[in-house]
């Protein structure tokens, strides 16, 4: 059964990468992850963002990529170092702190991607999801950190999150597909709903029309990231990818809607 993160909703599906910054929000001092980061991808349509998920040092899970705060605000300490008001007053002329409670109380209607960046934010993101999970999908490049946020979800009740997977299992499909069992590849992928891989990895192609085909053969998407550029914007959606994370969210939907939708 589809899960209800990829229901009533057109594909390609466009995943605004940690929100939506335009040159323009740039200029005004606006940063990734930001509460205004977000809230311009919404603006722009999107439905989707994936953002990161870390724990503050009063244990409050807060959309932020990096461990150490020093590329988005100068600061060197780490994440886990400061409180939540500690970082809401780095962040207050960056675009605002956004907690990942915000995030799902404030934009009802937005679906999220959420990556679990540190070990200790595991539980709390699944806690935090668990009256959420119609509209979350869970990942991280640990697969154990994944499945603690997914079984924190379901311990605290409501419909489970949706998946994509980590790292080893990435590398088990594609070890499956080389020797080309059909057995390995499906224990791979069971109770994965996407692979979310880059186009390439160095100078090792990820993507293939054998990954795409298997993983719709077994009902699993396959989203990309991070696509900036139209022309491969378009090149990729020729390929049959079912989604595109992106920086430039608001290039990607013109792209999505003048090739057309499907559902």
């Amino acid at each position: 059964m589809t899960h209800p993160w990829f229901e009533r909703a057109a594909k390609p599906r466009v995943l605004a990468h940690r929100g939506l910054v335009t040159p323009d929000a740039a200029a005004h001092g606006v940063v990734e992850n930001s509460f205004a980061a977000v809230a311009g991808a919404h603006a722009a349509g999107a439905l989707y963002v994936e953002s990161d998920c870390h724990l503050t040092a009063d244990g409050v899970v807060v959309l932020f990529h990096d461990t150490d705060l020093s590329r988005v605000t100068g600061d060197r300490r780490l994440v886990s170092d400061v409180t939540a008001a500690e970082l809401e007053t780095l962040m207050a002329d960056r675009g605002g702190l956004i907690t990942l409670d915000q995030a799902l109380d404030v934009f009802p209607t937005l679906r999220f991607n959420l990556d679990v960046k540190a070990a200790d934010a595991a539980t709390p993101v699944g806690r935090a999801v668990a009256a959420h999970g119609d509209r979350v999908l869970l990942t991280s490049f640990a697969d154990a950190r994944r499945r603690e946020a997914l079984a924190a979800a379901v311990r605290n009740g409501g419909i489970t999150p949706a998946t994509s997977a980590g790292t080893a299992t990435i590398a088990r499909v594609l070890g499956a597909l080389a020797v080309r069992s059909e057995r390995l590849l499906q224990r791979a992928l069971s109770g994965i709903d996407a692979l979310q891989i880059p186009e390439r990895h160095g100078r090792t192609r990820i993507l293939s029309p054998r990954l795409l085909d298997a993983a719709h053969r077994h009902g699993v998407e396959i989203h990309i990231w991070t696509v900036n550029d139209p022309d491969d914007m378009q090149r990729l959606l020729a390929l049959g990818v079912d989604g595109l994370v992106t920086d430039r969210a608001d290039i990607a939907l013109r792209v999505t809607r003048k090739g057309g939708a499907t559902r």
